[in-house]
């Protein structure tokens, strides 16, 4: 009964975020950058969810996963960057404990709903330009709607298991996260119980979440690589192909390297210390480059836009 009582009057019940210590004296200019970063990514992210929702000639299985991954790329950086920008504003920010396991399991649950959507996307246009016969009859509005089903659904019941067991740890100090945000792998490391069993977990689940997408989307793009020099096309088409997939593959390496580094690497002194700088890649980068990357170049979209702001100045 005593060592009950100890323990628990000495479980943490708030955690200390560090920030970037060292960036502190730019906190002011950092604080813009990102805050400029985050508004461009919503703004563009919000256009090709609307224009896709508005006009109806978008609404294809191919629009809908993309304005669904424009969805769920706002809700996982509204997970961490308002609180990035109160760090680089005001310094260490404290996080209650039940807050700090929400934000945890909201930032995992979409971001793998995030990587596997990167692989649904890849063989939708897999489909499209190796087998644009049978396209239509294999990626129909009904298909795309289970395939989304399918990526919330394995995300939400791996993470929901995984931050059960996390809520199950003991803390007891110190409660400092050397993290901009309540990232498990830091939170774990914290822990004075006994985490190998967690720490077993969360590595296998994040390893079978980062490289099954990652291994889906090599072996499409490969083949749309293949297929797109094969064809009996002038080496304009050719090279516009080529820049189109090009472009993906370079957000696709910062996207899976980024996370590689972090979450796959062997355990490491300073491996905690680094991660807080490749986070930043999937937080703050890519975000910005999706939109442009996989829809604002499109033809299809300009074409909508222009129509929807022709339509509002008619009204006006």
């Amino acid at each position: 009964m005593i060592t009950v009582e100890v323990k628990n009057e000495t479980t943490i019940q708030e955690f200390i975020l560090e920030g970037f210590p060292a960036l502190q004296h730019l906190g002011s200019l950092l604080f813009l950058v990102h805050l400029l970063a985050y508004l461009a990514s919503i703004t563009g992210n919000m256009v090709i969810i609307i224009i896709t929702w508005v006009d109806h000639r978008l609404q294809t299985p191919m629009y809908i996963l993309l304005s669904t991954f424009s969805f769920c790329e706002c809700c996982f950086i509204t997970t961490v960057i308002p609180k990035l920008l109160s760090i680089f504003l005001s310094g260490r920010q404290t996080i209650p404990f039940t807050a700090c396991l929400t934000q945890a399991f909201f930032f995992f649950f979409l971001g793998a709903v995030i990587f596997f959507l990167m692989a649904v996307m890849s063989l939708d246009r897999y489909l499209a330009i190796c087998k644009p016969l049978h396209y239509s009859s294999i990626m129909n509005l009904r298909v795309s709607f289970l395939l989304l089903f399918f990526c919330y659904t394995l995300s939400f019941i791996f993470f929901t298991f995984l931050m059960v067991r996390v809520s199950q740890l003991w803390f007891c100090g110190p409660n400092v996260i050397s993290h901009f945000f309540c990232d498990l792998d830091s939170l774990i490391h914290l822990s004075c119980s006994d985490t190998r069993s967690v720490e077993i977990y969360f590595f296998f689940l994040t390893s079978f979440v980062i490289l099954l997408s990652l291994l889906i989307t090599i072996i499409v793009y490969s083949n749309i690589i293949v297929t797109v020099m094969g064809l009996p096309s002038t080496k304009e088409r050719q090279k516009k192909a080529f820049s189109t997939c090009s472009s993906h593959l370079i957000v696709l390496f910062l996207m899976y390297g980024s996370c590689v580094f972090v979450y796959l690497r062997p355990k490491q002194t300073n491996r905690l210390d680094s991660n807080r700088e490749a986070a930043l890649v999937n937080t703050v980068v890519t975000p910005l480059l999706n939109p442009v990357i996989y829809t604002l170049r499109n033809k299809q979209v300009h074409q909508a836009l222009r129509h929807i702001l022709s339509r509002m100045r008619v009204q006006k």
